[in-house]
């Protein structure tokens, strides 16, 4: 793992980890503290492949990124986005439309810091700081309304992050509620932690990693397939191969398919009708 060289900002408090920040850090990203990669390597002793599931976890987004490319998507929202690392979806998209647009979400303010210094003099892509349980926060804000035109299709992209929404949150409803102010033509995607395919080892894996998050206030839910399956119901037509583990959805690199981390998430794209 990379150390961070980064400045903190005086508003940051460098006493607590940061979920976002660890991880950057489990993906070798530079954008993290002393604190994040305390608590990173607590949770790689309990859970070593914690790593490999993110680095699955980004390779999807890659690949829906580019899918929808292919479709035609020329804009992208991006929610619970974290921090700027290798792989941003608006390097992917810009490498094939320099023109395509795109905005980020993120409450965290270290990611929301770095990204608006990331997207500097980058007048087709911007962040907005919000908690994506406010969807008309997000989605009204100018930011997004100056880059997103709802009346168009949209690639909504909620890559890793409800993960993090409890069950009293109502994930199934706040997918609707996006869902429901995007065109038809879009598409959204949808990647989360899991571990019912898993063998005991792993499932225990997962077990500590939710303990340890939540000795760290930051509350991690594991679901199942059927939990997942179900916020693609409303209004949406699942994109081939479906909802499945995480390198085999549309695979560029089949040695993923052959990672031991395989069977600890879930990724799948809805087509809105």
């Amino acid at each position: 793992m990379s150390s961070s060289s980064f400045e903190p900002r005086s508003d940051v408090d460098l006493s607590v980890p940061s979920a976002a920040r660890a991880y950057d850090y489990f993906l070798d990203g530079a954008h993290n503290f002393a604190v994040d990669r305390a608590f990173a390597d607590q949770v790689l002793r309990i859970a070593p492949s914690v790593p490999a599931v993110a680095k699955l976890n980004r390779s999807f987004l890659r690949r829906v990124v580019k899918f929808c490319l292919d479709q035609g998507i020329r804009q992208f929202l991006d929610l619970g986005s974290g921090i700027p690392t290798v792989g941003n979806v608006h390097e992917i998209a810009q490498q094939v439309d320099p023109a395509a647009r795109v905005v980020y979400v993120d409450y965290e303010p270290v990611a929301y810091a770095h990204a608006r210094q990331l997207l500097a003099g980058n007048p087709f892509a911007s962040i907005v700081q919000a908690d994506i349980r406010n969807p008309d926060t997000i989605l009204d804000h100018p930011e997004t309304r100056r880059l997103i035109d709802f009346s168009q299709p949209v690639a909504l992209l909620m890559v890793g992050v409800l993960l993090f929404i409890s069950d009293d949150d109502g994930p199934r409803e706040l997918v609707a509620t996006y869902r429901r102010r995007l065109a038809p033509g879009s598409f959204l995607a949808i990647s989360h932690i899991a571990s019912e395919q898993a063998g005991p080892a792993l499932q225990a894996e997962v077990a500590r990693l939710v303990e340890a998050y939540a000795a760290a206030d930051e509350h991690v839910y594991v679901r199942t397939h059927r939990d997942i399956l179900g916020w693609f119901d409303d209004g949406m037509t699942l994109v081939e191969p479906g909802l499945v583990c995480l390198p085999d959805w549309r695979p560029d690199d089949h040695l993923e398919q052959q990672s031991a981390a395989r069977p600890l998430g879930y990724g799948g794209v809805g087509r809105v009708d």
